[in-house]
C-alpha cells in the first residue's frame, strides 16, 4: 500500500513528506493506522547525525546509512491488520508504541527490565527484527525507521514487541506523549532515583521529558520542585504543572533558590533533561546534588561524547550517584498504562503540556518552532 512519510533524506536535510511503498505485515508484525505521533526532539538527533554511527557499525545492522529514514518514535494508533503468529493483538485494538521493545524472552525482560530488552540492539537502523526483510521503501530503496518505529507516517509495520495495548475507552492523545518522553521523565525520578516522600528535585531543562519529571516529582511526593530552563517561558509553564520554584540557570538555582529552599544542602535529586547532553553539565548538576544525592542523566549526547567533567573528590566523599536511563527505567507493558490512568484521575497532566498540533506535512516546522523555543511539545495530528 501508498502511505505518507515524513522523512529526512541526509545529515541536516530538513524532514519532506514523501509517498512511500508499505508493504502487508509478516509474521510477528502489525500494521497500525496512526492518529497521533509526538515530535520528540531525539528524532532531530537524527538528522543531525548525533546518535548516527560509523558505516562499519551500521553494517552491522544491513545498512551503509541512517538515511533515508522515516521520523517519529512516539505515537498512538489503532491496529488494521496483524501477521501470522501474532497473540497479543487483533484488528480494533488501541496501542501505543514504544521506542523500547519488549520480546518477554531475553534476560533482561525476564527479570523484569524490559526497558533493557535484547531486541533494543536492532533499534538503530536497518530491517524488521522479525525476520531482517524490509517493509518501507521510497523509490526502490529500503528505508530506516526511528527506533523502528518510524511514526511519522499515517500507517506502520512494526513489530509486535513495540506495541501496549491500552484499553478502548483510554485517550489516544494522551497515549501518544506517554508512550517516550513522559514516561521517560517519570520513570527518571519514580523509578531510577527512587524518590523518597519530603525530598529535593531539580530538573534541568522543562521541555517535554522534564515535564514528565517535574510531574513525577509532585506525585511522588517531593518537598520540592525546582524547575530550571534557560527559558522562562518554560519555568512559567514547569510552575503550573507540580514545580515549586524556577531558574533560569543552574547557577541562578545554586545561589538564589537552593540556599533558602534545602539551607545549604541542595537537591536530593536532579535530573538532567536537556536537548543534548554534553560532557561539561555532568559537573554542574552534581554541585547542584546533596550529600547522598543521586544525578539522573535523562537526555541523548552526541555519539561521539567520551569526555565529562565531573569533580571526582567531591563526588566520593559526598557519597553521590551518577546514573543513566533508558525509558525511565520502568517497564512499558506497565507504565504506559500506569501514566493513563493517572491521567485519567487527573494526576498526570498532558494537554497543557501541548504547544502545537501540526499536520504530517508541517514536521520541519514543528522541529522549527522547538529550536526557536516555542514549544514544549508539538504533536502531529493524522
Amino acid at each position: 500500500m501508498k502511505v505518507r512519510a515524513a522523512i529526512v533524506s541526509g545529515l541536516h536535510e530538513p524532514w519532506r513528506t514523501e509517498e512511500i511503498e508499505l508493504d502487508e505485515p509478516h509474521a510477528g508484525e502489525v500494521l497500525v493506522k496512526m492518529a497521533w505521533s509526538g515530535m520528540c526532539h531525539s528524532d532531530e538527533h537524527v538528522r543531525t547525525g548525533d546518535i548516527s554511527q560509523d558505516t562499519e557499525v551500521l553494517q552491522l545492522f544491513g545498512v551503509d546509512s541512517m538515511f533515508p529514514c522515516i521520523g517519529g518514535h512516539e505515537g498512538s494508533g489503532i491496529v488494521e491488520a496483524v501477521g501470522d503468529n501474532v497473540t497479543s493483538l487483533a484488528p480494533g485494538d488501541q496501542v501505543a508504541v514504544s521506542f523500547v521493545p519488549a520480546c518477554g524472552r531475553c534476560e533482561p525482560c525476564a527479570s523484569g527490565r524490559q526497558y533493557l530488552c535484547d531486541l533494543t540492539a536492532m533499534t538503530l537502523a536497518g530491517p524488521m527484527m522479525s525476520d531482517m526483510t524490509w517493509r518501507h521503501h521510497l523509490d526502490g530503496r529500503n528505508v530506516n525507521r526511528m527506533a523502528q518505529l518510524g511514526t511519522f507516517a499515517d500507517h506502520i509495520v512494526v513489530n509486535e514487541a513495540s506495541l501496549v495495548k491500552i484499553e478502548p475507552w483510554q485517550d489516544l492523545k494522551a497515549a501518544a506523549l506517554i508512550s517516550c518522553g513522559i514516561s521517560t521523565g517519570y520513570g527518571s525520578v519514580i523509578d531510577r532515583a527512587e524518590l523518597k516522600a519530603g525530598e529535593v528535585v531539580a530538573v534541568i531543562g522543562c521541555g517535554g521529558v522534564g515535564s514528565g519529571a517535574i510531574q513525577g516529582a509532585r506525585i511522588g511526593g517531593a518537598r520540592a520542585v525546582v524547575a530550571i530552563d534557560i527559558l522562562q517561558s518554560k519555568v512559567d509553564r514547569a510552575m503550573k504543572i507540580g514545580a515549586t520554584h524556577g531558574a533560569t540557570s543552574i547557577m541562578d538555582a545554586a545561589f538564589n533558590v537552593m540556599p533558602d529552599l534545602t539551607m545549604g544542602r541542595n537537591a536530593d535529586v536532579v535530573v538532567l533533561t536537556p536537548g543534548v547532553l554534553t560532557g561539561d553539565l555532568i559537573e554542574q548538576a552534581r554541585s547542584l546534588c546533596a550529600k547522598g544525592g543521586r544525578v539522573v542523566t535523562t537526555a541523548i549526547a552526541p555519539f561521539n561524547q567520551n569526555t565529562a567533567d565531573l569533580n571526582l573528590f567531591n563526588f566520593a566523599m559526598f557519597n553521590q550517584s551518577l546514573l543513566g536511563t533508558v525509558f525511565g527505567s520502568a517497564n512499558p507493558r506497565f507504565q504506559i498504562p500506569n501514566l493513563l490512568r493517572l491521567h485519567e484521575k487527573g494526576l498526570l497532566e498532558i494537554d497543557a503540556l501541548i504547544t502545537q498540533e501540526y499536520t504530517l506535512d508541517q514536521v520541519q516546522q514543528g522541529y522549527d518552532d522547538l529550536a526557536d523555543g516555542k514549544n514544549v511539545r508539538g504533536i502531529v495530528r493524522f
